[in-house]
């Protein structure tokens, strides 16, 4: 579970379909200064494999956090973005 985070802001897009899931991710990042970090609150499945690696393309560090809950996997995630 994932209860402490140093990331400067949090964007959830657990409401949100692709490809708007990455949509909204990709603006959230750029609107970030070089090194700081972007928690994504994300639900498993499509958002989860497309997200991080779309962004991973477009040149971002992903560090994948895992889901919020240990009971819950295919919940909803939490990965951490680093421009």
């Amino acid at each position: 579970m994932i209860t402490d985070t140093d990331a400067l802001s949090l964007l959830d897009i657990t409401t949100q379909v692709c490809p708007i899931t990455f949509v909204r991710a990709k603006l959230a990042v750029e609107k970030l200064k070089s090194g700081e970090t972007l928690e994504i609150r994300l639900n498993s499945g499509e958002p989860l494999r497309n997200v991080p690696r779309s962004l991973a393309e477009h040149g971002y560090t992903v560090v994948m956090c895992g889901p919020e809950r240990r009971d819950q996997p295919e919940g909803v995630h939490r990965i951490r973005v680093i421009k």
